[in-house]
């Protein structure tokens, strides 16, 4: 990892800036480049803004890294959502930063158990791969969702003692 912990700090952010709409918009496009519409299920700024989704950015000084989302399904479920790195600070550990921020919080909140939908192509493999190593498995559809060729769906068991 390139950056250390002392220099990428997480916060939470309220969507009004140009860097996370810019960033949001890079999201949104490679989401398009990437899945049919039918398929897209990324959020956009007025999206994120629902009361029940927490938006957290990481930043290096004025950098912008990348941004991550936790979205209340029920009182013991959450789903990570809006998951994405700038494309000059990808495999960096940005993502994995902001994954574990996320992870903690939900544990904070006392969910049982945390989701997401990840495209299933190989352009997605690099975060399914992310989400596998914090030990996300596969899982069918969650929430809304319904079965979906272009989509995977993981789940993290919160509530087995010993997981990350």
């Amino acid at each position: 990892m390139i950056f250390g912990t002392d220099f990428v700090k997480i916060r939470i952010d309220d969507l009004r800036g140009q860097e996370i709409a810019s960033l949001l918009l890079a999201h949104l496009e490679n989401s398009r480049k990437w899945s049919p519409p039918e398929s897209i299920h990324a959020l956009d700024l007025q999206a994120l803004r629902s009361p029940q989704i927490t938006f957290w950015t990481a930043w290096d000084a004025a950098s912008l890294l990348g941004c991550g989302a936790l979205k209340e399904l029920d009182p013991s479920h959450g789903e990570i959502k809006s998951m994405h790195t700038s494309h000059e600070h990808r495999r960096r550990g940005v993502a994995a930063r902001l994954l574990a921020h996320i992870v903690d919080e939900a544990r904070s909140r006392s969910y049982l158990r945390l989701s997401l939908e990840t495209g299933s192509m190989d352009a997605f493999a690099p975060a399914r791969a992310l989400y596998a190593r914090f030990g996300f498995v596969g899982t069918g559809p969650f929430g809304d969702y319904m079965l979906d060729p272009n989509s995977v769906f993981m789940t993290l068991d919160l509530g087995r003692p010993g997981t990350r």
